[in-house]
């Protein structure tokens, strides 16, 4: 664990940042104030304060903020950092979209010591989770979950149809730091569905969980649970039951889904439905309690626990 060396903002791309006390981090935006904030992967950028004291060192006198990074830290080694990763930054939580950039061509500090760290060491991250960020704020990774999100959908397999149900799993997992590291869009057929599921959860893909929407109805097209229950080795019957009663609050007819849940190797399958308002109930349903689980198929929970 680190934490926050120094906060840094400019109104302008491409020159210094000064620094202040606290910032305003945005859901999907970035630092309120700052000119790289905005709907992109780029909403801010880190850099450790350890790599600025190497150029110190050679006589550069560089500050926090000169190398135009919005936070310096301090005592946590960034190097391993993969894009995918998640650091929890005071209350906030960021996800590193990118790693080293092409310096900018009026970048200042470039003209003042002849290079730039940035393309090598900047670390880029988009805003998970917002709120206020001092300085002296602790910084550290989370774990985070690998899913994989299948659609099954004719239509959008076509081309026909705009995938809003994966979608949806994609923003709702944020809430878990889940990362959507496989997406796809497949039609109705058994086999392939059976195929790609197998393929997912294979140990070397490392995946955590597997959301698959559309499929789970009455049609003579909604292969989805026969497919999912061919590749399982043990059901988790809760999850679909609990994901079924909390749509039939809303409407009598959730029970008709025939989801399936279960494991298979390390990983989690659950079975969605394929619209986006049983996507978001369903997943709300069981939302908490799956980082849980998928810590107990990796040995590093118990399944014994207390509400009391």
């Amino acid at each position: 664990m680190g934490k926050v060396f120094s906060i840094n903002i400019s109104e302008k791309k491409g020159t210094v940042k000064h620094p202040v006390e606290a910032a305003e981090l945005k859901e999907e935006c970035g630092i309120a104030g700052d000119a790289h904030s905005g709907d992109w992967h780029r909403q801010i950028s880190l850099l450790d304060y350890e790599s600025i004291e190497v150029y110190n060192e050679k006589g550069h006198g560089i500050k926090p903020g000169d190398f135009a990074e919005n936070i310096t830290t301090s005592g946590i080694d960034l190097s391993s950092v993969k894009i995918g990763d998640v650091l929890k930054i005071g209350d906030c939580v960021a996800e590193i979209t990118q790693i080293g950039k092409e310096c900018h061509r009026a970048c200042e500090i470039k003209k003042k010591v002849g290079e730039c760290i940035m393309p090598k060491k900047g670390l880029f991250a988009r805003v998970l989770q917002e709120g206020t960020v001092k300085t002296g704020d602790a910084v550290d990774f989370l774990p985070v979950l690998r899913v994989g999100v299948l659609t099954l959908s004719d239509k959008g397999a076509r081309g026909e149809r705009e995938d809003k149900s994966g979608e949806t799993i994609k923003n709702i997992i944020k809430k878990i730091h889940g990362v959507p590291v496989k997406y796809e869009i497949l039609p109705d057929e058994t086999d392939k569905i059976k195929e790609k599921l197998l393929e997912w959860s294979m140990p070397c893909e490392d995946m955590d969980i597997i959301f698959t929407t559309g499929g789970t109805g009455f049609s003579e097209r909604d292969n989805t649970p026969e497919a999912t229950l061919a590749v399982l080795d043990r059901q988790i019957p809760g999850f679909s039951e609990a994901m079924r009663m909390e749509g039939y609050k809303n409407n009598p007819r959730a029970i008709l889904s025939r989801g399936v849940s279960g494991i298979r190797n390390k990983t989690i399958i659950v079975n969605l439905p394929g619209s986006v308002k049983g996507v978001r109930e369903g997943l709300m349903a069981i939302l908490d309690v799956l980082p849980h689980a998928v810590a107990i198929l990796k040995g590093e929970a118990s399944e014994c626990g207390s509400a009391h």
